[in-house]
């Protein structure tokens, strides 16, 4: 099975187990699977089998601290270390993946909003390619820096019998929060300098939408 299945399998035999072994198990899923650096396919079968020898030994009145010890980390490490690493062909997909859907859904948005606005006022819809990309870099940044935060949130609630779930969302919240403020400000203060040109709310809608529709029919041929 390719990693999509064996993670949908994954889901169901999960339900399988008592609430105390799928804690202890999902922790390490998880804690597994946030090494981006692993090979997906690998790592989802060695979970796979993880998840089958924990239910056979659960059916023979063993828990996972039977099976995979009192320290779940340090096996979760053991695991990681024998992993092969992910190509970076497969790694450059997935992050030019994820900047191409955020931008397919930012071009979208304008559409919507420009398109509004226009009912109510003149917009304009210059953009000047120098501006443009600073505050794209500064975006990309920021969500680079909030999904780093946010897995290393959850790496540190791992492993762990109380967890303060509603302080790390407010955290979160705080970060998100405080980069919009930058991107809003950058985007006020930046001069428009350099050579531009027009783009209207149409043409911004039509190519997020296509450059979407794009995105998500290569996923669809990818899962098959």
């Amino acid at each position: 099975m390719n990693a999509k299945k064996l993670i949908e399998e994954n889901n169901r035999k999960r339900e399988l187990l008592t609430k105390k072994n799928e804690a202890y198990y999902s922790d390490m899923m998880i804690y597994i699977r946030l090494q981006m650096s692993l090979s997906e396919q690998q790592s989802e079968e060695v979970l796979m089998e993880m998840l089958d020898h924990l239910l056979e030994a659960q059916e023979d009145g063993k828990s996972a601290n039977d099976i995979f010890g009192d320290d779940p980390k340090a096996f979760a490490d053991e695991i990681i270390e024998q992993l092969p690493k992910e190509k970076k062909r497969a790694v450059i997909p997935f992050v030019a993946g994820i900047a191409a859907n955020i931008v397919s859904w930012v071009l979208m948005i304008r559409g919507i909003v420009f398109l509004v606005l226009s009912q109510f006022t003149k917009v304009r819809t210059e953009v000047y390619v120098i501006k443009t990309f600073v505050i794209a870099l500064i975006i990309a940044c920021f969500v680079s820096f909030t999904i780093w935060f946010i897995f290393k949130l959850i790496r540190n609630s791992l492993f762990k019998e109380k967890r303060n779930t509603k302080m790390d969302m407010i955290k979160v919240g705080l970060v998100a929060a405080a980069s919009m403020a930058v991107v809003l400000a950058v985007t006020k203060f930046t001069p428009d300098i350099g050579p531009s040109f027009d783009f209207s709310w149409w043409a911004s809608l039509i190519t997020g939408g296509v450059l979407w529709l794009i995105l998500f029919t290569i996923k669809k041929i990818g899962s098959k």
